[in-house]
């Protein structure tokens, strides 16, 4: 090749300004350390490729590895005996109050369903709210049976009062109780009591009427039961009937995301 003819001094001149494009210079121009940069300029460009795919494929691997764990967890199923706003909104704050102990319960899913229970609608003793909480929890499991569903565990909630007689003085709270089952193991729990006054208590009591109505009344408001409830009026809104029936919650699920603690118990009293 004539390369002053082309218009370059030397076949290096020709080189620097042309490189090595196919098109320009053939393989019969080029000289063997020529051939061994390109050689190797092109090992190390499919080297990196190679590398970029890898890690492409690695990266993939994980995450449906990932996602693989993560739809092996199944997600919990509560069902809640009522469809009142504080007691769902108990339901799901006691269910993230556990998620932080028990990552499972995370997902968890809440089902709310009207039932009856054989409970006047204004409990007026313990014995009435436990009742009514448990009549609670299995009737919404009778009702889901029914249409052919589950859930993990089934919980109800109560409210109303408790009066006791101390030295000759009665004394009347407003108080709440929980119960949850899976169908085969049940548990209580309760709520904290604050002091109803006795003109409210009067009214209530001697008056049969439902705690929701007479607190309206008193504080202006309609359907209180279903926002802050008589525990908001009482308490100013430190404590709401939501919280309370939070606490409730999370003492009586405690066999459910602690059953190492309860099934343990449970052998003990069984070898005695």
């Amino acid at each position: 090749m004539d390369y002053n003819n082309e218009g370059f001094e030397s076949q290096d001149d020709f080189r620097t300004n042309v490189g090595h494009d196919n098109n320009l210079l053939s393989p019969q121009g080029l000289t063997s350390r020529d051939m061994v940069r390109v050689t190797s300029a092109a090992i190390g460009q499919l080297h990196q490729l190679l590398l970029a795919c890898a890690t492409l494929i690695l990266h993939a691997t994980r995450s449906d590895k990932l996602n693989h764990s993560n739809s092996q967890v199944a997600r919990r199923s509560i069902a809640l005996g009522s469809d009142r706003a504080a007691k769902i909104m108990a339901v799901r704050a006691s269910v993230a109050r556990i998620a932080e102990l028990d990552p499972t319960w995370a997902q968890a899913t809440v089902v709310a369903r009207t039932v009856n229970t054989s409970i006047p609608a204004m409990p007026l003793n313990d014995w009435q709210l436990m009742q009514g909480a448990r009549e609670r929890a299995l009737a919404v499991r009778d009702l889901l049976v029914n249409q052919r569903l589950s859930a993990d565990v089934y919980v109800g909630l109560e409210g109303g009062f408790h009066s006791i007689s101390i030295e000759g003085e009665w004394h009347t709270f407003l108080r709440g109780w929980a119960y949850a089952t899976d169908g085969k193991r049940g548990a209580f729990g309760a709520a904290p009591s604050i002091t109803v006054p006795e003109s409210l208590a009067r009214k209530v009591i001697e008056g049969r009427r439902e705690l929701g109505l007479v607190i309206d009344e008193v504080s202006g408001k309609q359907d209180v039961r279903s926002r802050q409830g008589a525990w908001g009026v009482l308490s100013r809104d430190l404590v709401t009937r939501s919280m309370s029936f939070e606490l409730a919650l999370i003492a009586a699920l405690a066999p459910f995301y602690n059953p190492k603690m309860y099934e343990q118990s449970a052998s003990t009293e069984s070898a005695r």
